[in-house]
Parts: structure tokens; C-alpha cells; sequence
């Protein structure tokens, strides 16, 4: 048992961060010398092998470095006689206090309370019993006095003057003398006072009624207290003094008074230090899992944002939103939701105008209207060298999807095309007489560079050439290109070689079809035949530019190569890829109104007559008006200038602008139409900007929508929401979230089904759905915790909340099996914000979570760690220990996430206390919890002296 004791030492030590002396043995070979019984540590030392180690570690209640241990005299002055009150004895590695007579020791092992001997058969006393501090006395009712056994009472005389005459004046005992008369004596403990009858207490007396201290003085016992206690007015009993009264007690928070102390605790979003008086603040984000996408850390809180696209829901999770459920996403026909977006469709014979939300007639042009600036393809020849170019001068998106891989798009996917999944942004596309009719020609093709990773560059100035370039298709224009680039490392059969990398373009072309081509002579399928020809050939020759690693695309006048060697930093300093910017030593994208110039390796803002509404892009999207009027720095089309305002409309969006007509609403800028309010509402003016200025029958709260066919106010369905009054439509849940009912209002009524947690072999957690948002109504889970062969199972529960007006209609049950009448090991249906540990009465557990349709909660969420059954005494002492919960500075230990962790790293893997020092251990925990700790592995490891 000794030898399975020893790992688990290790263990504590985190906790303890005992002092030791290591011995480094030689020879390649790792010995346990401390199984061997080859070390030299003392006896009252513990052996720790260590690799190729050993370690002398003098027991808890010993003070040595390991070779030489001494018995620790804690009831030394420098200890304060053990914080005993009456008297410290000091033991073999440890102290116990005691107590004088009339006193017994209270339940903190330290302070001294009085006996009340009266209680028990009245003191002895025949009459009267009466309780003094750390004493008792008898007496007498009146024509009665006390013995001198001083607990039975005699009947008093009426002769002359003898003990029994009630005028003898003794104090306590009478005597009788040879020669007549009285002489008086005291009990003991008692002296005779100067005038012979009186009797005068003094300390070898019950303490001399003292409650702590006693001295004696000519007028009688003086009392005092110890350190931290007053003395009471009654001039015996010695009462806590308040800390917190002065100063708070040093706390920075608050300071609760305790019997002999006091104990500083924090606000909530703080935690105590190890001097047990400085608060500091939680850094909720740095723990995992906190947030799904964004944390924000404050003093004492923290914040969860979500990705543009996505809506917060419990708390700090992150549901796509789905815009289509909202007004129909605002389009004017079709409403397509995509992760984090969303995208407007057209009916056959229209297209999206250029704000992606309106549709207009394919046929239809705006012969004022410029067209947007075209993709370029063009290659030039130098000695028999191909080198290709891709120009992109509006329409692009560039998503660095990881560290060798990212994603480019250049120009409007056709009628037929689907824009990738990403593709946020507004693109302006204006309609005019250029655009073509007839659907594109598309191809797609792979090509592979050996021995370069999928690093977008700037080119180098000492390789650019100044040459003529010729456009790859004659006559024909490239409309959208999708290059995807992937890196990875290709190892060489049969050699030790290093592996190379390999990257991969995938690229989809599409090229236009003009309707002019057409003729006589040529139908559209041959002229479609003539432009696939073209194309393939074009491919042919990109591939040969590509596999001699001269492609390269142009963005803002600036040529990137699109997969080469990664260009080697100065030591020290941090390269950034391209749509990153070096800032405090980090590399920030640039953000939405600016673009990363390759020429200037920074981040510079749009010009006017340009916008950015995406983060990391390397170029700047023309202004769907094209007259290089508006801001610098425009963050999305609304800022580009010239739209027509919310309320107002025009055929192309922009001004001059006609105000919505009566009946009719626009709440955004820049569209061509107007939204009717519907089955023969009016508004109450011209240029209505929301449905709300639609004159209404009734008028909807929140949580249900108008319905303009029956004029009536409409629940809004489960799964559905809506938090404002007189709307027409009701929003859609985030991700997979829905509503326990009808008729909801608010976001955070919208909850995740979906039973959380990980188990693990060693360790795990199991959490409620939804956490830490309010769990779903009538939700069950149900998970199993199977540990490795003999290993035991502790779980903590920092915080549970369940609603205890629900009459247990929500319950938590920990048992061994899916059989109620299994071994329970933990069951409850309410709300305890003290934290509690205990250990499985089973070697696995099946755990089980239903809630019903009433009040909902928080929830919870348990960790658990597996641990080797050899150390099942300790574990459970510890744990069972009401000591471990009392103080407030225990429960926040069980409580922090970042301690519970590591406590649980070590418990589940004991070689892993390596990686924590002596001094981490000390400015983790506070020295009480390491004293409980310490106290109990001293117990644990007492076999072996």
C-alpha cells in the first residue's frame, strides 16, 4: 500500500509545495532507489523516485531538507502556542490543544468554552446550583446554609454563637474551635480574605472565572484574552473582536467576520489571491469554451460577441441568422439563407440589380450606365517562357482560409452560377446594354506547383519586367474566376528524404456569350462550341505559366504570386500574410473601409468612389454610381453617396429619388421599389420607411405578427420571435435553436436541444442544454461515464440551478444504472450555489437530466475526473470534510475553472505534477486550503513511519 500511496504524494504536492532535497543518481538505467531501500532520507521523510532521481521529502509537522528531519514545535512562541487558548501540547508531527478544568474544547480544535456543570444532576448541589465561568457553586435556600462538602445544605440553629448559629460570617466553611467560638477556611482554590471571613477567588479555581487568560492580584484574579478576542464588560469573558470594522479588514472587497478571524471575499467576476485579501478580476476568455466566437474581458464580467451574420444566443453561443425569416430578407422576389448570409433570387427573365436585393428585367439597360470594370487574362512570351497574369479590378474576395490555404474570387458568378458560400459582401453588378444574355461558358481545372506552399505574395520588383501582355481569349471576356489553393507536404517513396510541398489550384472559369455573335452562319451552340475550344486552349497555356511558377494576379496596381517559397523574416520579426497588418505585435486584418496595399505592406483606406464592407481584402470595390464621388474609406455601398434615402425610390437607385406612395413602405437606402403594406392598408404618409407607418386594424405586440389577408395579430409560431410592437413578420431562431412556446419575444427565449459535454477516460464534463442560457422545457438527456479498469470516479458540481418552485419537475440523478432502484449516487431538483465534491458510490455512473414545461434554470455544468481506486481513503476524506466547503475562499477553489483543471490534470495523470512548480502551487491556492490538504495526506501516509 506504501508504494501505491507515493504517486499520489505527488499529487498534493501542488497543493503543499513542500521543500525537499533531490539526489541525481548516474548511469543510464532509471533505479528506484526508494523501493530498494538504497536512499538516504530520514525516517521521518518520504522517498519520491524521481527520473533518474530520487527525492527526500520531510512529512507534514516536520521541517528538514530531507536527509535530517526535526519535529516542528508549534507550540512554540513563534506559532502562538498552536493558536491554542489554554494550553498547546506538542506531539511527534503534530499538536493538540486541551483545556484547564471547567472548560472543553470547541469544535475548531483551538478555543476553550466554559462547562456548564449545572446540567448535569444539578452540579451535585442539594439545592441550588449556580454556573460560573469554568466553574460551579452551591447554595442554600434561606434558614439553610452549606456544609462543608459544599453541596449539602443544614438546617440552621438558634443557640448561641457556633456553625450552626447564621451569624458565624464565614464565607464558605465554618469551623468550631477547642476554645469556643468560630474560625472560617475557604474551598480550594479559594484564599482566606484579610478580615478571616471572606473568601477571595484566585486562577487555581475554575481559571479564576477567566474564559482565556488569569493572573492574580491582591484584589482577586484579573482576566485577559489572546490575540484577536476583547475582553467582556463583565470583565471575564473574552468575545471576538470585529476585523472587519477597521479598514474592512484589509479586504478589497468584503470582509465577513468569524469566530477568533475574519475572511475576505470578492465581488462576483473576481477571485481571492493567496494573501486572502486582494481581489483580482476573472479573465473569463482566457478559459475554453467560453465563447463561440468573440469574448470581450471587463472587470468583474465579460462579453460574447458573434461573426457578422450570427446572433447571440444563451449567453455565448452563436446562431446563423437566418435573414430570410425577417421581411423576407428584404428582397424583392426569392430569399436564399446560407451560413452567416444570405442571398436574394430572381425569377427567370430577371437578375439581381447592384443591391443584390431588387430585381430588374434582363432585357431592360441603362444606356447612362457604366458597366463594371472587366476581368483581365493575358499571358506574355519571353525565350520560350509563358508568364500569365490575372487582373481583378472589382468584384473580388480573398478568404485566407488557413496558414496554406485560401480562397480568391474575381468578378459576378452568371445566371446559372452560385457564388460561393462566403460571399457575403455586396457586389454591385449595374445593369447595362453591355451585359449579356445568353448563359456563360464554364470550365474548371486543376493545377499543381511542386515545391511551394499557398503563400499569396507580393512579387518581387527585380521580377517584374515591363513586356507586352496579350489577352489569352481573343475576343472573348472572362466574367468570374474562383481559384482555390491548397498546400501539402508529398513524401518521396522509397527515400529518407525531406518531404516536399505540394499545392494544388482548383480554378472555375466563366466566360460570356454575346448575343452579336450569333448569326446566320453560327447558331448560339456554335458559337458556345468555339468559345470552349478557346477556352481549353487558354487553360493549356495557364497550366504551363503555373507549373513554371509564373501566374500571377493584380489587385490595386500591385502583382501577388499565388504560391511560392515563403519569403524568410528578420529574426524577431512577425511576417503577416496579405489583408493583414503588423499592430502591438500582432497581425490585424484591415478592416471594413480599408484594403492591404502590397505596395505599402499596410492597410490603407478606400478612395473615394470605392468601398470595403469586408475585413482583409487587397483591393476596393467601385462605387455602384462610378462617378469617384462619396468618402474616403466607405465601409459598405450606403457610403458610397447618391443613394436614394430610406422612404424614397427611384428605376436605379439613386437620386433624383420619388417618395414611397401612400400604401407603401421602404426601410432601406438605394432600392427601386417599394414594399405595399398589403391586403388594402394605407400609411399615414408619403415615404413610410417600416411597416409600422402601415395604418393597422389592430396593433400587435411583441411576440406576435399582423396578417394582412385576415387583419388580425397572429402568435408567432414555436421556433419563431419577435421583440417589437407592429411588426408584419416574425424572426426565425439562430442555428438549431427553438422555443419551449408560442408567442415568443425575445432571442433569449430561443434554446439548444442539445445535451452538452465531452466524456473522456480520465476527464470530462457533462452540461445541461443550452448552458449557460436557460435550459429547454421538457428536454431529457442522458449520458454515461464508463472509467478505465480500477479507477474511480470524483465529480464536482461548482453551481447547479434548478427552479425548486417547479415542485421537482426538473431533476439531476447521478445512480449506477438506468434502474431506479440502482445505487444513487448524487440526485437533486434544486438551486445550490455552494459547490460540493464527492466520490462515485459506483464504479460508473449513468446519469440522467429531465426537465417539464414549467420554470426553467440555468443549469449546470459538472466536471469530472477518474482517479486511481488506490487512493479511494484520501480522496473521500477530503472530500467529506466540511472544512472544504465552509470557508468562501474554498468554494470559489471549486469554482475556478483554471484550478479545478489542473487539480484534475494531476489526480487523472500524477506525472503530471512535473509540469507545475512549487512556487505555481503557492499562488494558486491559499495557504488554509493547503493546511486542510496538508493534514489529511499526513493521516493518508502515517503508515508509513
Amino acid at each position: 500500500m506504501g508504494a501505491a500511496a507515493l504517486p499520489w504524494h505527488w499529487c498534493l504536492l501542488l497543493v503543499l509545495g513542500a521543500p525537499g532535497r533531490l539526489t541525481r543518481a548516474t548511469g543510464a538505467p532509471d533505479t528506484d532507489e526508494c523501493a530498494e531501500g538504497t536512499d538516504d532520507c530520514h525516517i521521518d521523510a518520504i522517498c519520491q523516485n524521481t527520473p533518474k532521481a530520487y527525492k527526500c521529502l520531510c512529512k507534514p509537522g516536520y521541517k528538514g531538507e530531507g536527509r535530517q528531519c526535526e519535529d516542528i514545535d508549534e507550540c512554540e512562541n513563534d506559532y502562538y502556542n498552536g493558536g491554542c487558548v489554554h494550553e498547546c501540547i506538542n506531539i511527534p508531527g503534530n499538536y493538540r490543544c486541551t483545556c484547564y478544568d471547567g472548560f472543553m474544547l470547541a469544535h475548531d480544535g483551538h478555543n476553550c468554552l466554559d462547562v456548564d456543570e449545572c446540567l448535569d444532576n444539578n452540579g451535585g448541589c442539594q439545592q441550588i446550583c449556580v454556573n460560573t465561568m469554568g466553574s460551579y457553586e452551591c447554595q442554600c435556600r434561606e434558614g439553610f446554609f452549606l456544609s462543608d462538602n459544599q453541596h449539602t445544605c443544614i438546617h440552621r440553629s438558634n443557640e448561641g454563637m457556633n456553625c450552626m448559629n447564621k451569624d458565624h460570617g464565614c464565607a464558605h466553611i465554618c469551623r468550631e474551635t477547642p476554645k469556643g467560638g468560630v474560625a472560617c477556611e475557604c474551598r480550594p482554590g479559594f484564599e482566606l480574605a484579610k478580615n478571616q471571613r471572606d473568601c477571595t477567588l484566585t486562577c487555581n479555581y475554575g481559571n479564576g472565572g477567566c474564559q482565556h487568560t488569569c493572573d492574580d492580584t491582591d484584589t482577586g484574579p484579573v482576566c485577559g484574552c489572546h490575540q484577536k478576542y476583547a475582553l467582556h464588560s463583565d470583565g471575564r469573558t473574552c468575545i471576538d473582536i470585529d476585523e472587519c470594522l477597521v479598514n474592512s479588514g484589509g479586504c478589497d472587497h468584503f470582509c465577513r467576520n468569524t469566530v477568533g478571524s475574519f475572511e475576505c471575499s470578492c465581488q462576483k467576476g473576481y477571485k481571492l489571491l493567496t494573501d486572502e485579501r486582494t481581489c483580482q478580476d476573472i479573465d473569463e476568455c482566457s478559459f475554453e469554451r467560453t465563447c463561440d466566437h468573440t469574448c470581450i474581458n471587463y472587470p468583474g464580467s465579460f462579453e460574447c460577441l458573434c461573426h457578422r451574420g450570427y446572433t447571440l444566443y444563451g449567453l455565448t453561443h452563436c446562431g446563423d441568422v437566418d435573414e430570410c425569416s425577417i421581411n423576407n430578407g428584404s428582397c424583392d422576389y426569392g430569399c436564399i439563407n446560407t451560413l452567416g448570409s444570405y442571398e436574394c433570387a430572381c425569377p427567370a427573365g430577371r437578375k439581381l440589380h447592384w443591391n443584390k436585393k431588387d430585381c430588374v428585367e434582363t432585357v431592360k439597360c441603362l444606356p447612362g450606365a457604366k458597366a463594371a470594370p472587366k476581368i483581365q487574362l493575358a499571358c506574355s512570351r519571353t525565350g520560350g517562357l509563358e508568364t500569365c497574369f490575372l487582373a481583378c479590378p472589382s468584384n473580388t474576395l480573398f478568404i485566407p482560409d488557413s496558414e496554406n490555404s485560401y480562397s480568391l474570387s474575381c468578378g459576378i458568378p452568371g445566371q446559372q452560377g452560385k457564388s460561393p458560400q462566403k460571399r457575403n459582401s455586396t457586389v454591385p453588378s449595374f445593369p447595362s446594354c453591355t451585359d449579356p444574355l445568353l448563359p456563360p461558358i464554364k470550365q474548371k481545372a486543376r493545377f499543381k506547383i511542386r515545391d511551394a506552399k499557398c503563400h499569396l505574395q507580393r512579387r518581387s520588383k527585380d521580377k517584374v519586367k515591363e513586356v507586352g501582355k496579350q489577352a489569352l481569349l481573343d475576343n472573348c471576356q472572362v466574367t468570374f474566376v474562383n481559384l482555390q489553393c491548397d498546400s501539402s507536404k508529398k513524401k518521396r517513396r522509397g527515400r529518407k528524404s525531406p518531404s516536399k510541398e505540394v499545392s494544388h489550384i482548383t480554378a472555375e472559369f466563366e466566360v460570356e456569350m454575346k448575343s452579336e455573335e450569333v448569326s446566320e452562319t453560327c447558331n448560339p451552340d456554335c458559337v458556345r462550341k468555339r468559345l470552349e475550344q478557346k477556352l481549353q486552349a487558354a487553360i493549356k497555356t495557364l497550366r504551363k505559366s503555373i507549373n513554371k511558377q509564373q501566374f500571377y494576379l493584380q489587385f490595386s496596381g500591385t502583382e501577388y504570386e499565388v504560391a511560392q517559397k515563403p519569403a524568410k523574416t528578420a529574426e524577431g520579426q512577425e511576417a503577416c500574410g496579405p489583408g493583414l497588418a503588423l499592430l502591438d505585435g500582432k497581425c490585424v486584418a484591415c478592416g471594413p473601409g480599408t484594403y492591404y496595399s502590397g505596395e505599402h505592406s499596410k492597410c490603407l483606406p478606400c478612395l473615394p468612389g470605392t468601398y470595403q464592407d469586408t475585413e482583409g481584402q487587397l483591393t476596393c470595390e467601385p462605387c455602384p454610381s462610378n462617378d469617384g464621388q462619396g468618402l474616403a474609406g466607405a465601409r459598405n455601398v450606403s457610403e458610397c453617396g447618391g443613394q436614394c434615402s430610406p422612404g424614397f425610390y427611384s428605376s436605379d437607385g439613386f437620386k433624383p429619388c420619388r417618395p414611397c406612395p401612400l400604401g407603401t413602405y421602404q426601410p432601406e437606402p438605394g432600392r427601386t421599389l417599394c414594399f405595399p403594406c398589403g391586403g388594402g392598408l394605407v400609411t399615414k404618409y408619403e415615404g413610410a420607411v417600416s411597416f409600422q407607418d402601415c395604418e393597422t386594424k389592430v396593433h400587435c405586440s411583441p411576440g406576435h405578427y399582423y396578417n394582412s389577408s385576415t387583419h388580425r395579430c397572429i402568435r408567432c409560431p414555436i421556433g419563431t420571435y419577435q421583440p417589437e410592437f407592429g411588426q408584419n413578420y416574425c424572426i426565425t431562431c439562430p442555428g438549431n435553436t427553438s422555443t419551449d412556446f408560442d408567442g415568443s419575444t425575445n432571442v433569449t427565449h430561443c434554446k439548444n436541444q442539445h445535451c452538452g459535454g465531452e466524456l473522456g477516460d480520465y476527464t470530462g464534463y457533462i452540461e445541461s442544454p443550452n448552458y449557460p442560457g436557460d435550459y429547454p422545457a421538457n428536454v431529457e438527456c442522458i449520458w454515461n461515464i464508463n472509467p478505465p479498469p480500477k479507477r474511480r470516479i470524483l465529480i464536482v458540481v461548482p453551481e447547479i440551478f434548478l427552479p425548486i418552485e417547479d415542485e421537482c419537475g426538473d431533476v439531476l440523478v447521478m445512480r449506477k444504472s438506468a434502474s431506479p432502484t440502482s445505487i444513487t449516487t448524487y440526485e437533486t431538483c434544486q438551486t445550490y450555489e455552494r459547490p460540493i465534491a464527492f466520490t462515485s458510490r459506483s464504479r460508473k455512473l449513468w446519469i440522467q437530466f429531465k426537465s417539464n414545461e414549467g420554470n426553467s434554470g440555468k443549469g449546470f455544468q459538472v466536471p469530472y475526473v477518474t482517479y486511481d481506486e488506490d487512493y479511494q481513503q484520501l480522496i473521500e476524506d477530503i472530500v467529506r470534510d466540511g472544512r472544504l466547503y465552509a470557508s468562501e475562499n474554498h468554494q470559489e477553489i471549486l469554482k475556478d475553472k483554471k484550478l479545478i483543471k489542473a487539480l484534475f490534470d494531476v489526480l487523472a495523470h500524477p506525472q503530471n505534477y512535473f509540469k507545475y512548480t512549487a512556487q505555481e502551487s503557492k499562488e494558486m491556492f491559499p495557504r488554509s486550503f493547503i493546511k486542510l490538504l496538508r493534514s489529511k495526506v499526513s493521516r493518508f501516509l502515517r503508515p508509513y513511519k
